[in-house]
Formats: structure tokens, sequence, C-alpha cells
């Protein structure tokens, strides 16, 4: 469970996780397979925790991951609607 502190970070850690990909995404270089190499270097890195991170960069982490899934799932429907 949560904190009030570990909910915040975890929230604007998706908020701006989420802008950045979505800004990311209109440049003319956007390119895909770069973000789905970042997700998997994010669960890399969140599998890295064996000395203990703490809350809050745990839910940073957290937030980051999901919104890089969040991310991808909206590509691959917006390309399965333009089919």
């Amino acid at each position: 469970m949560k904190t009030d502190a570990g909910q915040h970070t975890f929230d604007d850690s998706f908020d701006l996780t989420l802008a950045r990909l979505e800004y990311k995404s209109r440049k003319p270089d956007f390119d895909i397979a770069t973000i789905e190499g970042e997700l998997t270097a994010l669960y890399v890195y969140e599998g890295h925790d064996w000395d203990g991170r703490g809350e809050l960069k745990h839910a940073e982490i957290e937030g980051s991951i999901l919104a890089y899934q969040v991310f991808l799932r909206r590509w691959q429907e917006e390309l399965a609607r333009k089919g």
C-alpha cells in the first residue's frame, strides 16, 4: 500500500512520463522501437532493486512503467484503428 507521498510520486511520474512520450511522438524522427527499448530498460531497472530504493523511488519507477505501457497500448490501438 502506498502512502500519500508514494501515491503523489506515482501520479506525478505517470503524468510527466506520458506527457513526454506524447510530445516525443509528434516529432518527425519519432521511432516506436525506441520507446519499446526504453520500456525494456525500465523493466530491467525495476528488477535491480536488490538493495532497496525506498517507497518513493519505487513509486516513481512504477509510474513511469505504467505510462509507457499506456502509451504503447494507445499507439497500437491507433494503428489498428487506421488499419
